[in-house]
């Protein structure tokens, strides 16, 4: 008899709550997670990747990619791990509230170019989110460890970001022969651009440094989710990713 996806999904979320007390659970939550979207993606014959369905599965999948070995270099690794898992089990259940895209792609979409945009753009959103929790845990305890830790993750995530762009364009310019074609979407990702390359720029000056860069990371994660969800739900573009 098949294993039903849901019931992965739900016992992916439960092996995180419990990672709360041991680390070995996290790891059987993630493991579980990757399942379920390597199943999708069989069953799809793609990957998974279009409709808020998948995009917040691969954005919390995303979360967890990158925090764990995050917090294999804290000392606090608990601490750090906690707020993630939440915020990654919080994303699988709205995931799971919305309705999977189970339909065939138009043309524009079956392409290597749209794969590698989208997964780079979501790396980029949760090293940023990441980046967003260490901003909160250095307000809460002043670590500077985890305020110089957030920089690295913005870093990061911003070369990603910068990386998906150019992929758009690519993308853009052979679905419909332009670069750019100022959607809504398409602007609100130059400002949140425009925002991580200011903070980028602040935090090399000593004054920036510890809570205002914590402030500005926190800040941007609110940006980075208005531009993937608030822009979709709100505005008509023609990215619904």
């Amino acid at each position: 008899m098949p294993i039903n996806p849901v019931f992965i999904v739900i016992l992916s979320a439960a092996l995180y709550i419990f990672g709360y007390y041991r680390m070995p659970f996290v790891y059987g939550g993630f493991f579980l997670q990757l399942a379920y979207m390597v199943l999708r993606g069989i069953d799809l014959g793609r990957l998974p990747l279009i409709g808020p369905h998948d995009t917040l599965f691969f954005l919390s999948a995303s979360f967890m990619l990158f925090g764990i070995p995050v917090s294999l270099s804290l000392e606090s690794r608990q601490r750090f791990l906690n707020p993630v898992t939440a915020i990654t089990v919080c994303f699988m259940l709205l995931a799971m509230l919305a309705r999977p895209h189970n339909y065939p792609l138009p043309p524009v979409l079956k392409t290597f170019w749209f794969e590698v945009h989208v997964a780079f753009s979501f790396f980029s959103y949760a090293l940023f989110g990441l980046a967003a929790v260490l901003g909160a845990l250095y307000l809460i305890s002043r670590d500077e460890e985890s305020e110089i830790l957030q920089y690295k993750m913005v870093l990061v995530g911003y070369f990603l970001f910068s990386l998906a762009m150019i992929l758009g364009g690519i993308w853009a310019y052979y679905a419909w022969g332009t670069y750019w074609l100022w959607t809504p979407k398409e602007l609100w990702t130059v400002i949140l651009w425009l925002f991580y390359s200011f903070y980028l720029h602040a935090r090399l000056r000593q004054w920036w440094a510890g809570r205002p860069a914590a402030i500005l990371g926190i800040a941007g994660f609110g940006i980075v989710m208005f531009t993937y969800l608030g822009v979709s739900l709100l505005m008509k573009s023609s990215h619904t990713f």
